[in-house]
């Protein structure tokens, strides 16, 4: 089966990380180039090693690629702001975007809850690692009881978290939260990112908060590990730390939640996740880099299979 020809802007820890996922597990993936604008670099190192052809000239070095026209898929693994202007030339060109920036220039994905919803968009975004950490589990509850109001906290190892992400702090908050509401169907949504510099490093936590209509618990505890064994089948190192937690809020003594503008009754749905990763090139603390490579990933394979590229190739 022949498979199709995708390229990777960025040849930092993600492009780098996404660049031997694909190599190691896709059967519909095949990485034509790793695009970067250091030539010392240690991804275009790697690369060159691996046989795929690279470029330190940026998007335009690789719009000059030889095989630049038979290339479908494009990742973009660089920062919010370089991604508006590879976007405008990549658009140009017919190519799939798939974005893994908070630049939210197209819409947001995450592969288990709508990546169908948004098989004919020309670029799609995989929101942040917090977000594709967090709203799946988000979304389960709601698919049992309206969720009102949605808080996350991510915690990642400090050494995790590279120049790109601390440039992105801004964008990383407003994105995922608002992906919380857009994706994960809450009314309200709400980010919070830790950057934990403990030693040895920990791998990435994140804490999941619902506010949402009264239901019964084993349902949207059942929603919820239903919800988590298919994310675990392209992130294995994503699991429950500890049990669902229930708490009923009562008429007698309602939670102010400010982001609702008032009082709120009804369940509070507590969840505790870890995501380590596989260590394909990052270590394996590095959860939040993992989950990212590993969505978008999964959200190009689909697209490629939905729209029977494959079957066009071969």
């Amino acid at each position: 089966m022949a498979k199709i020809k995708c390229a990777i802007i960025g040849s930092g820890n993600i492009g780098t990380d996404l660049m031997i996922k694909i190599m190691r597990l896709s059967e519909v993936l095949e990485v034509s180039a790793l695009v970067g604008i250091d030539p010392d670099s240690d991804g275009l190192a790697r690369a060159r090693r691996l046989r795929v052809t690279t470029t330190h000239e940026g998007i335009e070095g690789l719009a000059r690629l030889p095989g630049y026209a038979d290339i479908r898929i494009v990742f973009d693994a660089t920062s919010a702001g370089a991604h508006k202007r590879h976007d405008a030339l990549l658009q140009r060109d017919g190519k799939q975007v798939i974005d893994l920036t908070p630049a939210a220039i197209g819409p947001y994905v995450v592969p288990p809850v709508n990546i169908d919803d948004h098989l004919d968009a020309p670029n799609v975004n995989m929101v942040t690692c917090g977000g594709q950490a967090t709203i799946p589990i988000i979304a389960a509850v709601n698919r049992i009881a309206p969720v009102q109001y949605g808080e996350i906290v991510a915690s990642i190892a400090s050494k995790s978290a590279g120049p790109g992400t601390r440039a992105n702090i801004d964008e990383f908050t407003e994105t995922t939260a608002a992906a919380i509401e857009q994706v994960g169907g809450a009314r309200r949504g709400k980010a919070i990112i830790i950057l934990n510099p403990a030693e040895p490093p920990l791998v990435m936590r994140d804490t999941v908060y619902c506010l949402c209509h009264d239901a019964e618990p084993e349902a949207i505890r059942a929603s919820i590990q239903a919800m988590i064994a298919e994310v675990r089948s392209y992130v294995p190192g994503y699991r429950l730390k500890q049990d669902v937690q229930f708490e009923r809020i009562g008429s007698n003594a309602p939670l102010h939640v400010p982001e609702l503008g008032g009082d709120f009754t009804g369940l509070k749905v507590t969840v505790f996740l870890e995501v380590e990763g596989a260590a394909h090139y990052l270590p394996a603390y590095a959860g939040n880099l993992d989950i990212m490579t590993s969505a978008a990933l999964r959200a190009a394979e689909r697209l490629a299979l939905k729209r029977n590229w494959i079957e066009k190739a071969a």
